[in-house]
């Protein structure tokens, strides 16, 4: 018997729950409960408000809902957390000490999972770094699985993977905090402030990334950003090999730009020039270091032409730098993705120009003090709205680089206005990005909705 034959006929004698619903839950829920398992759904949202359709495909599970949803979670022998259920939430603390097993579909993906894992964290880039490591392998002629914060749930593919086949995997803090298990190729693009509304402190959040590398073994490979401090400092972490990957300097082994503006990457002994920046077709410096960070994943698994191929062809990502339209010489941008600060100026430094930005959103506890000398030197009109407006306003006309003659700051009460007052305040040859500088919760569920809401407005402009 295999080992996921094993897992799944070992909980056929337990009584399993899932907190929430949701795209990975509802296939993991229905492949438990085609084995046979014993399956509860715990929600706050009540039952009468679920999709007849959704609710036809779960026959078998059992319902627990409204505000106490959460109140019966020693009756249970696994809980299985959705990753917006902080794993320390005081009543999942609770259960564990009353021996209930909570867990994730990546805690047991990981554990399951038969073939090479590649993960990627980080505060930024980390969707694209995953999408460019899965798209050089497919380029290569392997079998990819793309999962955790983008793609499909894996686990509920867990019997359709092969030892040949890879899985390439984009893990947030909120997965990695309760991981005892590491990939086989950790890449961690950068650590920055984030989420620490949830995390409360720096520690929590840089202690959650390090999950990526701390179990990793001998043979194992860690990808880490030179260029940036916080990740840099955690090389004495690192028990397989170590491959950095800078836009500055010349690492001993990592890919590098090289004083021509190649991608190359170093072994130790040589280096091998891959690619001229210019013919990556996606633009921007920050794209620059996500290509860097993905080669060195994938090198010696990857041909350089394999990766050549890629870069030239791959569009991007949706909702980061994502072109909208162009409308009376104004080009419209959308990169809602850009939910910090620090991923806010890498936009900004796309351009080469002074742009219009729309921004705020939801507080996330996070400094905004870091905008105040960017935005200055390249946004020329900032469009402020959402919970945080107060916040950024303050940050970047609080400080020696403010100039209310280049600056001007204007504020809306939706997307609809923000959009309006970008037009109006735009001239030909002029950029607009929504660029929010926080997360969507304040007025939608995520970055996603946000853009796509965005999108429509301006696509909407007469």
């Amino acid at each position: 018997m295999s080992k996921t034959a094993r897992f799944f006929e070992g909980l056929k004698e337990k009584k399993v729950a899932f907190i929430g619903t949701g795209v990975s839950h509802n296939e993991l829920i229905r492949l438990f409960l085609s084995k046979g398992i014993d399956v509860t759904v715990l929600d706050r949202k009540p039952v009468e408000e679920y999709d007849k359709e959704l609710l036809k495909s779960l026959d078998g599970a059992k319902f627990i809902t409204g505000p106490s949803y959460l109140e019966a979670l020693e009756d249970f022998d696994v809980v299985y957390r959705t990753p917006g259920m902080y794993y320390n939430n005081p009543r999942l603390v609770e259960a564990r000490e009353h021996g209930v097993v909570v867990t994730s579909e990546m805690e047991s993906f990981f554990e399951l999972c038969p073939c090479r894992i590649f993960a990627v964290t980080g505060s930024d880039g980390k969707t694209t770094t995953t999408t460019l490591i899965s798209e050089f392998l497919k380029a290569e002629g392997y079998t990819v699985w793309l999962g955790g914060n983008i793609g499909k749930a894996l686990l509920p593919r867990i019997e359709s993977i092969s030892e040949d086949d890879y899985a390439v995997v984009e893990l947030s803090s909120f997965q990695l905090i309760s991981m005892r298990q590491s990939p086989d190729v950790a890449v961690i693009t950068n650590i920055t402030p984030n989420h620490l509304d949830v995390h409360g402190n720096m520690e929590e959040y840089i202690g959650a990334k390090c999950n990526i590398l701390d179990h990793q073994s001998a043979f194992s490979r860690a990808v880490l950003n030179l260029d940036n401090a916080e990740t840099a400092r955690l090389k004495d972490r690192v028990r397989g090999s170590l491959n950095f990957f800078s836009r500055r300097e010349k690492p001993a082994v990592g890919a590098y730009l090289d004083s021509n503006r190649i991608l190359c990457y170093r072994d130790g002994r040589k280096s091998v020039k891959i690619i001229p920046a210019s013919e990556i077709r996606i633009p921007s410096e920050h794209n620059i270091e996500n290509y860097l960070a993905a080669i060195c994943a994938v090198w010696g698994d990857v041909s350089a032409e394999s990766i050549c191929k890629v870069a030239r062809s791959f569009g991007g990502v949706e909702h980061r730098i994502e072109f909208v339209r162009e409308l009376d010489g104004v080009k419209y941008y959308n990169d809602s993705i850009a939910s910090s600060p620090t991923r806010v100026i890498a936009g900004l430094l796309s351009f080469n120009r002074k742009i219009i930005v729309i921004a705020g959103g939801y507080d996330k506890k996070i400094p905004f003090e870091p905008l105040a000398e960017p935005v200055n030197k390249y946004v020329k009109t900032l469009i402020l709205m959402g919970a945080t407006a107060p916040k950024i306003e303050k940050a970047v006309t609080e400080t020696p680089f403010y100039d209310p003659d280049e600056l001007k700051i204007l504020h809306a009460g939706s997307m609809e206005e923000a959009v309006g007052i970008a037009r109006r305040e735009a001239e030909p040859g002029d950029i607009v990005s929504l660029s929010p500088a926080c997360a969507s919760f304040d007025m939608y569920p995520n970055f996603e909705a946000r853009g796509r809401d965005y999108k429509e407005k301006v696509r909407a402009l007469k």
